[in-house]
């Protein structure tokens, strides 16, 4: 049976179970959500059909669905290690379908088998989001202790990203100069061999030295388990003007992901950069800025509180778009020095920005949750917080063949605007929430 751990037996672990846990939950949304769009690029996909790949993020829209079983049944830290053990399988599924991928014929057989499996790697890994996003209000129960550690959480997600951006696709690229072959899928076996031999290793280091925050739970009869799906969603349901938290968190990073939907196939094919120069622009650069935004918000909003630091830093976040309406106008050559320059400090820049409009979300997630039903609450507000950008990434591929970067960018920015007007009448606590 699983013991809880007393916070005094906790605290010399925490900054390791946090960066864990949260570099096992940015890992497989990477692969899923940009790592898919770079492969299909890769191999020449179209356009409209790699914007449909924002369609994948709908598991991560709709998870609050299913989120109260995991407050329900078992533990968060066995749902963890089950789920990323399955995740690291699907990876090595994908490996092999590339593997396998026909060069004298159609593969098109193959490449529906690689859409299913990430659309099933998506509902499981949105699932693991629920489960260590609980886990750490589990683990952290006090609010501002819960911010004080953000940093780090957001700091090991980024060296996820790091890892897939900048290790996963230049091994790719690697491969395909070591080979000099024209087969276009074989790099892509090696990525995502390592991407699943990564997950694998992680999930048997949690199995072993993952602490235990919760009492196992005694077996749920199914009234049970529909009776916690009911209370979750009546509680969360009775804050404080809640149809104005919902349309806030719902459209607060819409330009954010209107912008970024279809960001890797402007950068790889718009303005023509390698995937080597992506590995690293969009890897290592673009990480390091997400982390400095992320740094820089939370400690701001320590500083000053949630309500005096959401505005500066929510203006930041989007005006800063018109540095990526600037990109898509002028064009830089990659080929250049001074070219790829400007694009990798403008992207490390619009990161920066991001970063700190997502501190501010992230705060504002934590004070919609109460003690019960954190995982449940948490995953809703999560999920919906993306709805606007999946819809319309999920058709950015269809705007950009019809009006082009520029104008996408551009609607990007206008659409941020209702997110600053709405800081005028959506509550804003700055109060730690009684656990």
């Amino acid at each position: 049976m699983e013991q809880t751990t007393n916070q005094s037996e906790k605290k010399p672990f925490t900054v390791a179970w946090v960066s864990s846990t949260y570099f096992a939950e940015g890992l497989p949304f990477m692969i899923v959500r940009i790592i898919s769009s770079v492969f299909f690029t890769d191999i020449g996909a179209r356009e409209r059909y790699i914007g449909y790949l924002n369609l994948l993020n709908i598991p991560w829209n709709i998870k609050f669905l299913w989120s109260p079983l995991l407050d329900t049944v078992s533990t968060k830290r066995r749902w963890q290690i089950v789920l990323q053990s399955i995740i690291a399988a699907l990876t090595l599924a994908i490996a092999l379908a590339c593997y396998f991928v026909p060069q004298d014929s159609d593969p098109s057989r193959y490449l529906i088998f690689i859409a299913v499996v990430f659309v099933v790697m998506a509902f499981c890994s949105a699932t693991n989001d629920i489960a260590i996003d609980g886990y750490y209000m589990e683990g952290l129960t006090d609010r501002r202790e819960q911010a004080a550690y953000s940093g780090y959480r957001v700091l090991a997600y980024r060296v996820a990203m790091i890892f897939a951006r900048s290790g996963l696709v230049a091994f790719a690229a690697y491969i395909a100069a070591k080979l000099g072959s024209t087969n276009k899928y074989l790099p892509w076996v090696y990525a995502f061999g390592a991407g699943a031999a990564t997950m694998f290793l992680v999930a048997g280091l949690h199995a072993v030295y993952l602490p235990h925050f919760e009492a196992e739970r005694k077996a749920k009869t199914a009234g049970e388990i529909l009776a916690g799906f009911r209370n979750a969603f009546i509680t969360y349901l009775q804050q404080e003007k809640v149809v104005l938290v919902l349309i806030f968190i719902v459209i607060y990073k819409l330009g954010d992901e209107v912008l970024f939907s279809m960001v890797t196939p402007f950068l790889m094919r718009e303005l023509g950069i390698s995937k080597a120069q992506y590995a690293w622009v969009g890897g290592i650069v673009g990480a390091a800025g997400t982390v400095v935004g992320a740094m820089l918000g939370g400690w701001w909003i320590k500083k000053q509180g949630l309500k005096k630091a959401i505005w500066p830093l929510t203006l930041l976040m989007n005006f800063n778009i018109w540095a990526y309406i600037w990109l898509a106008w002028a064009k830089p050559d990659p080929k250049t020095v001074t070219g790829i320059s400007i694009i990798a400090f403008i992207h490390g820049y619009e990161q920066v920005a991001a970063g700190l409009g997502s501190a501010a979300l992230l705060v504002y997630l934590l004070g919609t949750c109460k003690p019960d039903y954190k995982a449940a609450h948490y995953a809703i507000g999560s999920a919906i917080m993306s709805l606007g950008g999946t819809i319309f990434g999920g058709y950015g591929g269809v705007l950009v063949e019809k009006i082009g970067y520029l104008n996408l960018f551009l609607l990007a920015f206008f659409i941020s605007i209702p997110s600053m007007v709405m800081l005028f009448f959506v509550p804003l606590k700055d109060d730690a929430p009684k656990s």
